[in-house]
C-alpha cells in the first residue's frame, strides 16, 4: 500500500502509487474508503470509471454504459496503471489515476480515441472484490486471497514442498507449523485437500490466503487432532517457501517410466495395506498415466513388463475404487483390465462386486460363473454366486407381488366399474316398448300460448344474430 513518503512534490493530494516512485501513477483520493482490506492479486474487481484525456476530453466511461466494469487484478487484462491503483483502493474508495503513457497504452496509443504517448487520467470507484476459485469445479469452495505473488514456476504432482502453513477456525489458530511433504500425498501431514489443489497454482515465496469450504478440508469426518469438528470451514494462511518439482513422465525414457511406475505400484501397495484407499490410488493412477501410450515397445521383455503393470494398476484400482463405493469406477476400471487378459479371474470377480453394488445380479452372475470356469475351487468366487442368484430371486419374488397385487388391483376397479354401470344403466327389460326398448313417453302437445311465446322468441334470436339481414316490410 502507499508509504507516507510517496507523496508528489509535497502535495499530500497525490500519492505516486509506482514501485520505482517515478510519478508513472498518481492517485487523489476523492471519497475515502472503508475498512482496512484492499483487493489482492488475483481477485475480480467490480468498478465503476470515466476516462479522460489531459485536455479533459472523454474517451470512454463504463457509467454511460450504465454496468459495472469486472476484470482480475494482477494477471494483465487491464493497462498496468489499473493494476497498479486499483490494488491501492479499498472498498467504496473513489479517485483520481493520473497515468503516464507507458503505464497506459504507450507510443502505440489505441484506436482514434487515445494518441500515442497520451497521458491519461481515469475516476474510479471501488465497489467490490471476490477472490480467486482454484476449485476445479469453480463452486466457491478454494478461494485464494494472494498477499505477495511469487516468482517462477509452480510445483506439480509429486513434487517436494516446504511450507508454512496457519489453520485459522472461527479466528483461532488451530494449526502453525512448517511442514515438508510430497504433493498429493499431503492427508498423511493433516493437510486438507483444497490445500494441496491452491498449491499446484502456487509459485516460490508466494504468501496467499486460502479460504476452504468444509468439502474440501476436513468434511464431514473433521478432525480430531485439531479439534476440528464435521463440516467445518476454514482459513489458511500459506507460504510456499520452497519446492523442488517432480519429472514429468515425458522427461523419462520408456524404461525409465516402467521402473517408476514400479516404485509407484510398491507405494500404492503400503498405502492399501494401510487403508489409505484414496493415497493409494493416486499412486496405481500415475503407472497407467505414465505407460498407457508406451504401446509400441520393439523390446518383448520390456512390452511385458509394461503389460503386467498396467493389469495390476487397473485391477488395482478397482479394488480401491469398492472400498471406496466407487462401483461404477471400479467397473471400468475391470473393463480396462480385461483388455489385456480377458480371462483374468481378479478382474471378472471384482467386476461381478461392482455389479453388485449397481444392483446388477444377472451380469454379476455372467462374470462369476466366468470366473468359476477359471478357477472352479475359488470359495470367495463362489460365495459371490450365491449372493447373485439370490438377489436374482429375490427380485423375481418381489416382482411377482408387485404384479400379484396390480392386477388385484385392476380386476376390483373392474368389478367396481360393473357395479357403477348397473346402477347407472336402466333394465331395458323394464316398460319395453314395441321392439323391446324402454317406452320413451310422448310428450304433451304445447298449448296456443306456449307456441305462440317460443316463435317470437325464435324471432327475437334471429334480430340479434351476427350478419344476418332480417328484412324490413314495405
Amino acid at each position: 500500500m502507499p508509504s507516507e513518503d510517496a507523496v508528489v512534490n509535497g502535495d499530500n493530494s497525490k500519492i505516486d502509487l509506482t514501485e520505482d516512485k517515478d510519478g508513472g501513477v498518481l492517485k487523489e483520493i476523492i471519497i475515502e474508503g472503508t475498512g482496512e482490506e484492499y483487493p489482492a492479486v488475483g481477485d475480480k474487481v467490480k468498478v465503476h470509471y470515466v476516462g479522460t484525456l489531459e485536455d479533459g476530453s472523454q474517451f470512454d466511461s463504463s457509467r454511460d454504459r450504465g454496468e459495472h466494469f469486472e476484470f482480475t487484478l494482477g494477471q494483465g487484462q487491464v493497462i498496468r496503471a489499473w493494476d497498479i491503483g486499483v490494488a491501492s483502493m479499498k472498498k467504496g474508495e473513489k479517485c483520481i489515476l493520473t497515468c503516464k503513457s507507458e503505464y497506459a497504452y504507450g507510443k502505440s496509443g489505441s484506436g482514434d480515441k487515445i494518441p500515442p504517448d497520451s497521458t491519461l487520467l481515469f475516476e474510479v470507484e471501488l465497489f467490490s472484490w471476490q477472490g480467486e476459485d482454484l476449485s476445479s469445479s469453480k463452486d466457491g469452495g478454494i478461494i485464494r486471497r494472494t498477499k505477495i505473488k511469487g516468482k517462477g514456476t509452480s510445483p506439480t504432482d509429486g513434487s517436494q514442498l516446504t511450507v508454512d502453513i496457519v489453520g485459522i477456525h472461527n479466528e483461532v489458530r488451530f494449526d502453525e507449523r512448517e511442514v515438508t511433504f510430497t504433493l498429493g500425498e499431503g492427508s498423511e501431514h493433516d493437510i486438507p485437500d483444497g490445500i494441496e489443489k491452491a498449491l499446484e497454482k502456487f509459485s516460490k515465496g508466494e504468501v496467499s490466503r486460502i479460504y476452504l469450504t468444509s468439502k474440501y478440508a476436513f468434511a464431514a469426518e473433521g478432525n480430531t487432532k485439531f479439534n476440528i469438528p464435521p463440516h467445518a470451514d476454514l482459513c489458511y494462511d500459506v507460504t510456499l517457501k520452497s519446492f523442488e518439482k517432480a519429472k514429468d513422465s515425458w522427461e523419462f525414457d520408456t524404461s525409465e517410466k516402467v521402473e517408476q511406475a514400479k516404485l509407484f505400484k510398491e507405494k500404492g501397495t503400503s498405502y492399501f495395506k494401510a487403508t489409505k484407499y484414496h493415497l493409494a490410488s493416486k499412486q496405481y493412477k500415475k503407472i497407467t498415466s505414465y505407460l498407457e501410450l508406451e504401446t509400441s515397445i520393439s523390446e518383448e521383455e520390456l512390452h511385458a513388463e509394461r503389460d503386467s503393470l498396467m493389469l495390476a494398476a487397473h485391477l488395482n484400482l478397482a479394488a480401491c475404487y469398492l472400498k471406496l463405493s466407487d462401483c461404477k469406477g471400479a467397473k471400468d476400471q475391470c473393463d480396462k483390465a480385461l483388455e489385456f487378459d480377458h480371462k483374468n479371474v481378479k478382474a471378472l470377480f471384482r467386476r461381478g462386486q461392482a455389479y453388485i453394488g449397481l444392483y446388477e445380479p444377472q451380469l454379476a452372475k455372467c462374470d462369476f460363473k466366468l470366473a468359476l470356469e477359471m478357477d472352479p475351487s475359488n470359495k470367495a468366487v463362489t460365495a459371490q454366486l450365491h449372493t447373485a442368484v439370490k438377489m436374482i430371486q429375490q427380485q423375481k419374488d418381489k416382482d411377482k407381488a408387485t404384479y400379484s397385487n396390480m392386477f388385484d388391483k385392476f380386476a376390483k376397479i373392474d368389478t367396481e366399474k360393473e357395479d357403477l354401470l348397473k346402477k347407472t344403466s336402466p333394465d331395458v327389460m323394464e316398460n319395453p316398448g314395441e321392439w323391446g326398448e324402454r317406452a320413451k313417453p310422448t310428450p304433451a302437445e304445447p298449448t296456443e300460448e306456449e307456441a305462440m311465446a317460443a316463435n317470437l322468441e325464435n324471432i327475437e334470436m334471429l334480430n340479434s344474430a351476427d350478419n344476418i339481414n332480417i328484412p324490413q316490410s314495405t
